[in-house]
């Protein structure tokens, strides 16, 4: 019996082990989530494999030309009717054998194999910009759920502290104190709160599943949390030195330079293209009576009508649009940076008197309205208008956090790294 009561125990033990570890919360932080999103997301992953894809051309790109080799058995005698040729046939055969090799001149494959190299940097700077805007929308799902959570736990306060104050109106009304009217004013009151709580659980919910996509990960929305700071802060660089660390950091930019770069080097293998390649050929042949003979040719293209002009005049012409459109994406930049910067800075302004001022107050007026309703000294009215100021007056602010942490991930994306944490 003590026996059977053991396993009993142990069995009911790893049931419990069990549950408890299938039902464990996987809580990320934001650099979690980064490095996460970094290593499982499949944009980035074939992006990824595009690069080495490009780095396989540089393999090509860089190849010499194959040499040639001709080989020819001439005079084989087997329709004679002779003795000699009915015997052997290859008496009077004549073999040849020749070889010949393309030389590339003016550097040719090393402006190849150089063009390769830059259309291989480009690639990584454009991956580069992906992963940029890519964990711009992360850093918003992040933020997304953060706000929700945030927005929940105020609902859930709220709720808390009305049904406290539910059940010192219900004690008033037992008393007589206050009418059976303002009673289920009050408790018809509570359905918004109610409402609130679900709303904001159906957000949470919502922003955990883009979240979640964006990780690609098949975590259940019930076992996935967050967690970081929701708080905002006053910027600490200046608007001159984030246009310093844009135009220095900005993948975009950065292959738009490439792109100029590699036109050049175009333009140079196009010029390369248009000169004379000359085929050097070696044969060796027999042709009795001489019995052994080695030949030498060259064989050399005349460049008379095809200099490669249309090649050579588009290269030039893509030097001017890289440049053209360089500058373009260098305005751009500065521009983002502009106005991403100025968002965060008018947030801030609204963000500081509602932390030093607007909240302290709304919750002075309501908890002091609500004393001197529970007293008799204030009207409903004027106590249900109190309630509702605070819930807004709260919601507001931290919804004005989450513009803050937005306007802050858009400068993150307009400068090209992260300068506000």
């Amino acid at each position: 019996m003590q026996g059977l009561a053991w396993r009993l125990f142990m069995g009911f033990l790893c049931v419990g082990c069990f549950a408890e570890s299938g039902f464990a919360q996987k809580v990320l932080t934001w650099q979690q989530a980064r490095d996460e999103f970094e290593k499982s997301n499949p944009t980035l992953r074939a992006a990824r494999v595009g690069i080495e894809e490009s780095r396989a051309d540089e393999i090509t790109a860089y190849l010499r030309p194959n040499p040639d080799l001709t080989l020819d058995l001439d005079q084989v005698n087997i329709f004679e009717d002779n003795p000699v040729s009915r015997y052997s046939p290859f008496s009077l055969a004549l073999p040849f054998a020749s070889a010949s090799y393309l030389h590339e001149r003016r550097h040719k494959r090393e402006l190849r194999r150089d063009s390769a190299q830059k259309g291989t940097a480009i690639a990584e700077s454009e991956l580069a910009d992906q992963d940029r805007n890519l964990v711009f929308n992360l850093r918003g799902a992040f933020v997304g759920t953060l706000q929700a959570k945030a927005i929940l736990d105020l609902a859930r306060t709220n709720l808390a502290y009305y049904d406290h104050e539910l059940e010192i109106s219900r004690a008033r009304f037992k008393a007589g104190d206050i009418a059976r009217v303002d009673l289920d004013r009050l408790e018809l009151q509570r359905v918004q709160y109610e409402s609130d709580l679900e709303t904001a659980d159906v957000n949470l919910r919502t922003a955990k599943i883009q979240l979640l996509q964006l990780l690609y990960d098949h975590t259940p929305v019930n076992q996935f949390d967050v967690t970081g700071p929701f708080d905002f802060s006053q910027p600490l660089v200046g608007k001159e030195e984030l246009h310093r660390i844009a135009l220095a950091e900005r993948p975009d930019l950065k292959a738009a330079a490439q792109s100029v770069d590699k036109a050049q080097t175009d333009y140079r293998l196009a010029v390369a293209n248009g000169s004379t390649d000359p085929t050097f050929g070696l044969d060796l042949a027999r042709n009795p009576p001489i019995p052994v003979y080695i030949g030498v040719s060259v064989n050399i293209p005349l460049r008379i009508f095809d200099r490669n002009q249309g090649e050579k005049a588009h290269a030039r012409l893509e030097i001017t649009r890289s440049q053209r459109l360089q500058d373009a994406v260098a305005a751009q930049v500065l521009s983002d940076v502009d106005s991403a910067y100025a968002t965060l800075l008018g947030t801030v302004a609204l963000l500081v008197p509602y932390k030093t001022k607007y909240l302290n107050m709304a919750a002075r007026v309501r908890d002091t309205i609500a004393f001197s309703y529970q007293h008799g000294q204030a009207s409903l009215v004027d106590y249900l208008d109190a309630q509702r100021d605070y819930r807004s007056v709260e919601v507001s602010y931290l919804n004005l956090v989450g513009s803050y942490l937005n306007a802050a991930n858009q400068l993150n994306l307009a400068v090209g790294r992260e300068v506000i944490p």
